[in-house]
């Protein structure tokens, strides 16, 4: 399948952002709850060799060595945290709901405020970076933020290159005859974008109508796989010998050969909504879905083999950790043995 190379710059629109963004008033910080571990979690990642992270509703940012006893940090806020990024041991993001941007500097024990900006009406969905001082973030119609300086300062992108043809030209109309309708359109105007998949140099983009996409820049351009499907992605990995396996809406699976140069759908036999994909140390693909849905591979993704969680509880996100799969769900962390 060709690509379709988008060469376009940020579109206007990109201009500097204080730490608290356009925040209004000091938000409220997490309460201490007896049962956070058994409440809504969105995001877990593995920290090092030995400790998880995981964050979820009311501004739970919980912490394991073990994966079965688990610590509630102190946070700033009580927004819905929906991912985690660390990038050493010691550095660490977390973004959700509000616009919420945290940071810790010391492994999740402790974390502060560097963006928050309720008055947008936008949650962040997903956060990476490329290295101590440059980051990115993406959240609900389309909504982007990067940073230089580790976060201290955040600017805002509109990625014009997601747009169809005739909303380019609507725009640039609209833009010489109302500046402000054209501010308020763009605001709402691009699709949701879902979750950054970082792998190697290679900064992988997935969101809604079908929107897969890649970058060699850490962002700044991005090439779009064409007519994959229209639903939505939400997660993505690479196989042990290089192909991709996206996964969506209504348990769609697709496999991309050549690094995606073309795709095939694979059947599931699933109709859930499928949230992550993981690749254990022996080459298996793991798919994580609701409903208890729990896919496993062991061709390189070609068929799958569906293991149903007899409590039907959504998987949202996984880590494979200590010889198990440690997810987090609605009711909090679920440990399944492989």
């Amino acid at each position: 399948m060709r690509f379709l190379i988008f060469t376009i710059a940020l579109l206007v629109c990109s201009f500097s952002l204080t730490s608290y963004g356009f925040q209004s008033e000091s938000p409220s910080p997490a309460i201490q709850a007896p049962l956070a571990d058994k409440s809504l979690l969105l995001d877990i990642t593995q920290v090092g060799q030995s400790k998880l992270v995981a964050v979820g509703e009311y501004g739970h940012i919980l912490l394991s060595n073990d994966g079965e006893n688990w610590r509630q940090a102190n946070v700033p806020v009580q927004s819905t945290l929906t991912s985690v990024y660390f990038l050493t041991p010691e550095l660490g993001w977390v973004v959700g709901h509000d616009s919420t941007i945290l940071h810790t500097s010391d492994g999740g024990e402790s974390w502060e405020i560097q963006y928050f900006s309720p008055e947008l009406e936008k949650p962040l969905f997903d956060i990476a970076f490329d290295n101590e001082n440059h980051g990115i973030a993406v959240g609900a119609y389309g909504q982007t933020l990067r940073t230089s300086d580790g976060g201290k300062t955040w600017q805002s992108e509109f990625h014009q290159e997601f747009l169809l043809p005739d909303d380019v030209e609507y725009l640039a109309e609209l833009k010489q005859e109302d500046e402000e309708a054209y501010l308020d359109e763009i605001a709402f105007i691009l699709p949701h974008f879902n979750k950054l998949v970082k792998d190697g140099r290679t900064l992988f983009l997935l969101g809604e109508t079908g929107m897969l996409a890649k970058s060699n820049d850490f962002g700044v351009t991005w090439q779009q796989f064409e007519d994959i499907y229209q639903g939505s992605f939400f997660g993505l990995a690479r196989t042990k010998t290089g192909n991709l396996i996206v996964a969506g809406l209504r348990g769609h699976v697709f496999r991309g050969i050549k690094n995606g140069s073309n795709w095939n759908e694979i059947s599931t036999n699933t109709t859930a909504l499928l949230n992550e994909v993981l690749i254990s140390k022996d080459d298996r693909v793991l798919i994580l879905g609701n409903n208890g849905v729990l896919l496993e591979s062991t061709d390189d993704g070609l068929t799958y083999r569906l293991h149903p969680q007899k409590d039907g509880k959504s998987l949202i996100a996984g880590v494979l950790f200590n010889g198990k799969l440690i997810v987090v769900s609605d009711v909090g962390i679920k440990q399944i043995s492989l």
